[in-house]
């Protein structure tokens, strides 16, 4: 897991060949303006979801895990917290991995919370388990899914 912010998004740009493309995204939409729901950058490779929803407590929270993608995750308005957790040590799953929706849910407890105020964002990596949203009030965040 990587948290840091917009200004600093240079530096990890070298990590994945499509990480330019998601922080020239950022820099070069107006991210108020885009409509909540699924905006195709390269396709079948690189994708952003715009929420615009209510934060939940750290008890309603479940730690997630993707397999085929890479998140970055940058809060645009709203409080946020994450937890984090190594996805080697989750071992409860809620059910079964979904190839489809490519996503697996946990019930362990993260092992760290992190906030994430607005500009920052917070890169998840497949063996990285997560758990976004909790805040108080409505959250605004872009979510690059960037295939692995």
């Amino acid at each position: 897991m990587i948290l840091s912010t917009f200004s600093q998004s240079s530096r990890y740009a070298a990590l994945h060949p499509l990480f330019p493309q998601a922080f020239d995204f950022i820099r070069d939409k107006d991210l108020d303006a885009l409509a909540p729901g699924v905006h195709q950058i390269v396709e079948g490779k690189l994708f952003a979801i715009v929420e615009h929803l209510d934060g939940r407590t750290r008890e309603a929270a479940k730690l997630e895990a993707h397999r085929k993608h890479i998140d970055i995750q940058m809060v645009l308005n709203g409080d946020e917290t994450m937890g984090w957790r190594t996805l080697s040590e989750c071992k409860e799953p809620l059910a079964e991995y979904s190839p489809e929706r490519d996503i697996v849910f946990f019930d362990d407890e993260p092992a760290s919370w992190v906030h994430v105020p607005p500009g920052c964002f917070c890169i998840f990596f497949p063996e990285d388990a997560h758990a976004p949203l909790v805040g108080n009030g409505k959250i605004r965040k872009v979510i690059f899914k960037i295939a692995v």
